[in-house]
């Protein structure tokens, strides 16, 4: 680390201002303090300190998706090997017809590995093939625009989009061409973020603005009720189909108890779906480590488990006889689709979310009431935290206005 402190220390100057290189020193600077601890400190008796910075929080959060991450890489590999097993069960054992359409099996298969389900290194090196082109595509694209806008604007490169760009590829399906990752990110950063100025500035959580904008401008690829499930593109047909929660939805929950996964299964995450939504136990660990820290809010995340439930037990006493999502349980609805992820990632988000304590627990509540209503009652989306959380995010700002009123006028009374 002396050899890489020194190197930095040598190539400073021409990024220094009056250098040949001033534009670029944001570059430079993030370089720099993402190697290393940044050299200022604060001084004098006015200033508030703080250990956690804007880096540690960052970092705590990655450090919370780590369990997610493991499991994602864990489970993509899974669900793509049972597809394959099956899909050469039906080839009389063949594999040469359906892999070679997908690069990344092409891959797999130089790599000597087999296409067990009960591998677990090959599951998991399977499904890093899935994940890490997402993840190094999203911070290429993104991260060109964060520069772009710090060099324009001549201030520095913000630690914002380290968690932008690691919750973006988990909430993606493992199999969504890479351009369109590329585009997302693209439109969530420079629209739901750079356009209001920059990090603190976006009132919308712009790794839901990115896949908002896949949902709706792609939703064959992203979205409804035909996502990729196990290994989509080995064959003309593929092996995609419904999502567990669209079939609860559809059909419900009996049919989860014929031909779906038990309950522990879905806890766990060992279910088709998004790259890093399917496991609520690894979403928990997470959870855990976000309260212990103090980085994300337990009261938002208690108020969505509220509204959730709360929301859940009015449908399902109101019931229907031709809405089969009705009579969903609750204990179904926070373990399938993104709910669990949606409810300790996202909706925690400190920028986007509501900031006054009392205000946590109603935005909270106001997620899980929508995301349950919008599952339940518009069966054209089955999956429904991220529309619940992006519109939650139009409300909070509304939400703290009220609760910060409420003080001043008391304050103003008790001292009037």
């Amino acid at each position: 680390m002396k050899l890489v402190r020194r190197l930095l220390d040598a190539t400073e100057k021409p990024f220094l201002k009056g250098g040949k290189l001033q534009r670029l020193y944001p570059v430079y600077e993030a370089l720099d303090t993402f190697t290393f601890t940044p050299g200022k400190v604060t001084g004098g008796k006015t200033h508030v300190r703080d250990a956690m910075d804007q880096k540690r929080l960052m970092m705590t959060v990655v450090w919370a998706l780590v369990p997610v991450i493991l499991f994602a890489a864990y489970n993509t590999g899974y669900q793509a090997n049972l597809a394959i097993e099956r899909l050469q069960a039906l080839h009389g054992g063949e594999l040469a017809a359906f892999a070679l359409d997908n690069w990344r099996t092409s891959i797999y298969v130089s790599l000597g590995l087999p296409f067990s389900s009960s591998h677990f290194i090959a599951c998991v090196v399977h499904g890093l093939l899935y994940y890490l082109p997402i993840l190094f595509v999203t911070f290429a694209a993104g991260g060109l625009w964060e520069v772009v806008f710090a060099v324009v604007r001549r201030h520095e490169i913000n630690e914002g989009f380290l968690v932008t760009g690691m919750l973006f590829p988990l909430i993606l399906p493992p199999a969504i061409p890479l351009w369109q990752v590329a585009l997302g990110i693209s439109f969530g950063v420079v629209i739901g973020k750079e356009v209001f100025g920059g990090v603190g500035m976006n009132f919308f959580n712009p790794a839901l603005v990115s896949r908002a904008f896949l949902f709706f401008a792609y939703p064959a690829d992203i979205s409804g009720d035909e996502v990729w499930m196990a290994a989509q593109g080995f064959t003309p047909d593929g092996v995609s189909g419904a999502t567990w929660l669209s079939v609860a939805t559809m059909e419900g929950p009996g049919a989860l108890a014929e031909e779906g996964p038990t309950f522990m299964e879905a806890f766990i995450g060992l279910v088709p779906g998004s790259i890093g939504e399917t496991s609520a136990l690894a979403c928990l660990i997470g959870a855990a480590v976000l309260v212990l820290t103090r980085v994300g809010s337990y009261r938002t995340m208690l108020g969505v488990v509220a509204g959730t439930v709360g929301m859940t037990l009015l449908f399902n006493a109101i019931g229907s006889a031709t809405n089969p999502a009705f009579h969903i349980p609750l204990w179904w609805h926070m373990v399938l689709g993104g709910w669990a992820f949606g409810t300790v990632f996202m909706a925690t988000d400190p920028v986007s979310g509501a900031y006054t304590q009392r205000g946590q627990y109603i935005y909270g509540a106001l997620i899980g009431v929508m995301a349950i209503a919008i599952r339940v009652v518009n069966p054209a989306f089955p999956e429904g935290m991220m529309l619940a959380i992006l519109f939650a995010n139009l409300f909070a700002p509304l939400i703290d206005w009220f609760f910060i009123r409420a003080v001043v006028k008391r304050r103003a009374l008790r001292h009037g």
